[in-house]
């Protein structure tokens, strides 16, 4: 019998507006943000839902294209269209952090097109010195002046505490579920868990907590494990919101069983320290504990010691989850990732991992293009 949280998930990953399309009939505000570097202990502070905004891979980019240049990443592209079709009309505002230059253009294209009621831009620093912190942490206190406004009420430093709680716990339980992923063959799919992750980020944090929850007390008993294959990869790489890349490579006998993607692990590796400045501890979370290649060194370091604080954490996960070979998937024109990619691959290469990269322009198409280099690599080296 499948398991009636996962059965749950798979009803949310298919529509993933309709819980906040409720939620907003019965007075609540929900706000939409791209990027785990939008810092959503302050929205949830406030009293308002985040919601992460996803692109659809079936669908075209539509009328987005006359309003993004040509090197723009048909991800962003997509949502754009979304958005200009009216699919994201219930959300009341959008958050945007200083991710990449092309969501920076983003930005000021979908509030002057799109037209949400409230929009609210977080210049997010690329490098990590200390005034880069103090920085950064102004800004976060411009963005609580500006939700203060909107809702007509101060955010209390209790509220804050709150909500670094609630999303803390919201990370531990996420990664108590990647420790499923370790057994071999392991407890549940990699395509299964980037539909949980899709699921989490759709809902108000609390509701999330409940269904992870469920989903862990089931999966300890789960009867229908997936089945053994010999491989075993880790994915790394761009946006990955749409289930339809894991499911292929599973299809072509392997099992991806960790990830490093920012609509995966990585928002929800560390926690937000709980002891002090609540704004500070937000602040040096989003800039210290998320490994993002939008970062960059501010200091001159020997280049393997750059290498290692840059990529280590892979290979830790590499030996904690069993991995034989490695996927960097990337969107075409996803710059930050793009400019890793040289040194990433003789990074994994040097560790002896082989390494397979997958570049695509976020179609079904392309996906169904890309399973043959997958079986390829999956025969030469499992």
């Amino acid at each position: 019998m499948p398991s009636e949280a996962l059965t749950k998930v798979e009803r949310i990953y298919q529509d993933r507006s309709n819980r906040a399309k409720a939620l907003k009939k019965n007075g609540r505000k929900i706000f939409g943000y791209f990027c785990g570097l939008t810092p959503v202990e302050l929205i949830t502070a406030a009293g308002i839902v985040p919601f992460e905004i996803t692109g659809k891979i079936k669908e075209s980019t539509g009328e987005a294209d006359a309003y993004l240049e040509a090197i723009a990443c048909n991800y962003l592209r997509n949502c754009l269209g979304r958005a200009l079709r009216g699919e994201y009309s219930f959300l009341d505002g959008l958050v945007i952090p200083h991710a990449c230059d092309i969501l920076v253009k983003l930005y000021d294209i979908w509030k002057y097109n799109v037209k949400p009621p409230y929009a609210h831009f977080i210049n997010t620093p690329h490098t990590r010195s200390n005034p880069s912190h103090q920085f950064f942490r102004a800004e976060l206190g411009t963005f609580k002046i500006s939700l203060e406004k909107l809702i007509g009420r101060e955010i209390t430093e209790k509220e804050l505490r709150v909500s670094i709680a609630l999303h803390n716990k919201n990370r531990a339980l996420v990664r108590q579920l990647y420790e499923f992923r370790k057994p071999n063959p392991p407890l549940v799919l990699g395509s299964e868990v980037l539909k949980i992750i899709s699921a989490v980020l759709s809902l108000p944090v609390d509701e999330s907590n409940e269904l992870l929850k469920e989903l862990i007390r089931e999966l300890k008993e789960r009867k229908d494990r997936p089945q053994n294959k010999p491989g075993r990869l880790l994915i790394y790489g761009s946006k990955l919101d749409n289930a339809e890349l894991i499911e292929m490579i599973e299809a072509s006998g392997a099992h991806v069983v960790m990830d490093d993607l920012c609509f995966g692990y990585r928002p929800f590796a560390y926690d937000v320290e709980t002891k002090g400045d609540p704004l500070k501890n937000i602040g040096d979370h989003y800039l210290d504990k998320i490994p993002c290649p939008r970062f960059c060194a501010d200091t001159v370091v020997a280049h393997q010691a750059d290498l290692q604080a840059r990529f280590g954490h892979l290979l830790d996960y590499a030996k904690d989850y069993n991995i034989n070979g490695v996927i960097i998937q990337i969107i075409t024109y996803c710059d930050p990732y793009a400019f890793d990619l040289p040194e990433l691959r003789e990074f994994f290469k040097t560790a002896g991992l082989p390494v397979l990269v997958l570049e695509h322009d976020y179609t079904m198409l392309a996906i169904q293009r890309l399973k043959t280099q997958v079986q390829a690599f999956l025969e030469i080296t499992v």
